[in-house]
């Protein structure tokens, strides 16, 4: 709800309108003043996405607990309720974009001994020196040391491709690179593949009855759900690294995750098409099984890539 300070000019300045009250009767724009506040631009901002006039978490709840609910009323012409897919989706991918360099890192602790790895007398062989400090002879160790001195792009890396081609890169350190990779690279591929995506729901209904549109609005909701769920792991990964070094939280929660999202699906596409179970069970299988091959093909390409450009 907007508290702008209304101009004393009864004229509209986006189509220069004589304006009575508070909106131009001709083109609906508010006939406020031009020049804010910062305090009101952040406010405006915070409220236009997280507020949406009280349909921001009615939009969420749906998304989250009743699949296929959501692109169902939104198509019967309950517009106003929710928040619009497409503003929807761009909020949930900025929230996931931006959450991975808010999420403070707590690696720092102890620093000198992760840098090192080992007892300070201790000679560590085939291992680098960076900036005349312990020498040092993995990628980890080298993540350590760039969180302090920040070393330039450049720096960083050359030391990671000598650390790499001496051979030094363990088993931990290319699980947590893959595993990065992964997190980084989810929402773009998820991103790419939506028109396909919808393109192969469509293609699977009555063309009769259904549009690419539908197609599409369902594919956006699903694919934010998606990102949302991604979105809640990794806040609840994050978490439990707080309090337990180890992966079998962390597997549980992705189990549960992917878990979810399978269940989620197969919900929704027969709450919203409407079809008997076992057929809609048939198409959604086949739907589900097409899609995971090709967003395997899209991620592995994407994984390629990215381990292309990082050496």
């Amino acid at each position: 709800m907007s508290h702008q300070k209304l101009r004393k000019d009864k004229t509209c300045l986006n189509c220069n309108y004589v304006v009575e009250n508070k909106y131009c009767p001709n083109c609906g724009q508010e006939n406020t003043e031009t020049r804010q506040s910062f305090h009101y631009l952040f406010t405006h901002f915070i409220e236009d996405l997280t507020h949406y006039d009280g349909s921001f978490w009615k939009t969420i709840k749906a998304l989250l607990f009743r699949p296929g609910r959501l692109t169902k009323e939104y198509l019967e012409g309950k517009r106003l309720k929710y928040v619009p897919p497409v503003k929807l989706y761009i909020f949930i991918s900025f929230v996931t974009f931006l959450l991975p360099n808010l999420l403070p890192d707590y690696s720092f602790v102890n620093t000198k001994t992760e840098i090192t790895g080992l007892d300070e007398n201790k000679k560590i062989p085939e291992g680098i020196t960076v900036n005349n400090g312990p020498s040092i002879n993995s990628i980890e160790q080298l993540d350590s040391i760039q969180k302090i001195e920040k070393l330039s792009w450049l720096e960083y890396h050359t030391y990671k491709f000598t650390l790499k081609s001496k051979g030094k890169a363990s088993k931990a350190e290319s699980k947590r690179e893959i595993k990065e990779n992964f997190k980084h690279n989810l929402p773009k591929v998820l991103f790419i593949y939506m028109p396909l995506f919808a393109l192969f729901l469509w293609l699977f209904h009555n063309k009769k009855k259904w549009y690419y549109f539908d197609s599409g609005v369902f594919t956006l909701h699903y694919f934010s759900f998606l990102l949302l769920l991604f979105t809640i792991s990794m806040v609840l990964e994050w978490l439990s690294g707080l309090v337990y070094k180890g992966d079998v939280i962390s597997g549980f929660i992705g189990i549960a995750t992917l878990a979810y999202a399978f269940f989620y699906f197969f919900r929704a596409h027969s709450s919203f098409f409407g079809e008997k179970k076992y057929i809609s069970r048939i198409k959604g299988l086949i739907l589900f099984f097409i899609n995971i091959f090709l967003i395997g093909i899209f991620m592995l390409a994407l994984f390629v890539y990215s381990v292309y450009t990082t050496h």
